[in-house]
């Protein structure tokens, strides 16, 4: 991953190059922003580049040692560091390198659920044990192999567990010479305080239509026209462009879990919407969650449908032919109601509530806002 390949956030980039250029590289960072933006594949050029024997003014130069080792993402003095599931006691994310390199190979764009996915997560929840704390200090109490930084990237710090994150507080106040710690995060505001206040803050915003319509246009050769109705619906996150795409099977599954859950609601199948809760109950929590969250988009945008301004709407083709007729049943004296279940529900799961209880009482509930 070079600077070149990180899709728009020009100013990001020429705020990165600048600090790098004056010689005042801030031991820890933080790369803050919505999903999608392209927050961990900046990381990952920022590493390399500061890294480089051979920099040019805008890039890495792509033939040095250094930048021979990036390419495979294998440089000694490059350390990752992410939510993992416990396969034994000290489990920590080397224990699953492999799988990711794999997958930044294919695209840096990703998001925690797919990431689950591909290291087969099911039920369990992704963290940052304490261990890794322990394995950073060894790493990092080894000599740089070339000379260079040894620079870590942490993606989604807010998953440490809180022990790890204590222990790390020393080793980023005072990091060994010549360490680059960058955090990249979803959701800072779930950081811990005392870790948020030893990093230098480096917003990413959201991409433009602009940047999705010419990387869809140039990558995948799509039509100008069809491109801008997906960076418009993508709401500046390129994971959800791509998703737009290949309409992934997880967000085809929601799409047909949210149609059947209106359904039997309004019809009031008792029966049925229990085994509807059944089958969401047997998935694992963080899918349960991210089918939480696309319910609340749905309704959101339900709502909004009502007020044909297509302008405001963000819903792939599929969603929009259920809403033609499913929108009216929306309103102003249901939808605030609606949200709040949907997000009790979604706490409910985080604080490990019974799924099949969460599901089948929001399904109740459901069957008497839809009434009104």
């Amino acid at each position: 991953m070079f600077f070149k390949d990180v899709i728009g956030q020009k100013e990001v980039k020429q705020r990165l190059l600048l600090e790098v250029r004056e010689n005042r590289i801030p031991h820890a960072q933080l790369f803050c922003g919505p999903e999608g933006s392209g927050k961990l594949a900046l990381a990952i050029a920022y590493a390399r580049y500061i890294n480089c024997q051979h920099p040019n003014g805008d890039d890495a130069c792509g033939t040095c040692p250094s930048c021979v080792k990036f390419n495979k993402l294998a440089h000694p003095d490059l350390h990752f560091v992410f939510p993992v599931i416990k396969t034994k006691t000290d489990t920590v994310s080397d224990d699953f390198i492999g799988e990711w390199r794999q997958l930044l190979e294919q695209t840096p764009y990703f998001s925690l659920g797919d990431w689950m996915t591909v290291i087969g997560a099911e039920k369990q929840q992704p963290q940052i044990f304490v261990k890794e704390s322990d394995e950073l200090l060894r790493k990092l109490s080894l000599k740089s192999s070339e000379g260079g930084y040894k620079t870590v990237i942490m993606w989604l710090p807010e998953k440490l567990k809180t022990e790890c994150a204590n222990k790390l507080l020393k080793l980023l106040e005072e990091p060994p010479a010549q360490t680059v710690f960058i955090l990249v995060s979803d959701n800072p505001e779930q950081i811990l305080p005392t870790i948020l206040s030893r990093t230098q803050r480096i917003q990413i915003p959201r991409l433009t239509d602009e940047d999705i319509i010419a990387e869809l246009t140039g990558r995948f050769g799509i039509q100008k026209e069809d491109a801008a109705d997906i960076a418009r619906a993508s709401n500046g996150n390129y994971i959800l462009a791509m998703q737009t795409i290949h309409l992934n099977e997880e967000k085809r599954l929601f799409l047909e879990l949210f149609i059947s859950l209106m359904r039997l609601a309004y019809m009031r199948n008792i029966k049925d919407l229990k085994k509807w809760s059944e089958n969401i109950a047997a998935m694992g929590r963080e899918q349960q969650k991210r089918f939480l969250e696309y319910c609340q988009h749905m309704i959101r945008e339900n709502f909004i449908f009502n007020f044909h301004r297509g302008e405001l709407n963000y819903m792939n083709r599929e969603e929009r032919n259920f809403s033609v007729r499913f929108a009216p049943f929306i309103n102003e004296r249901n939808v605030i109601k609606l949200m709040n279940e949907l997000a009790e529900a979604q706490v409910h799961i985080e604080q490990n509530v019974n799924a099949n209880m969460v599901f089948f009482d929001l399904t109740l509930k459901t069957i008497m806002l839809l009434k009104q």
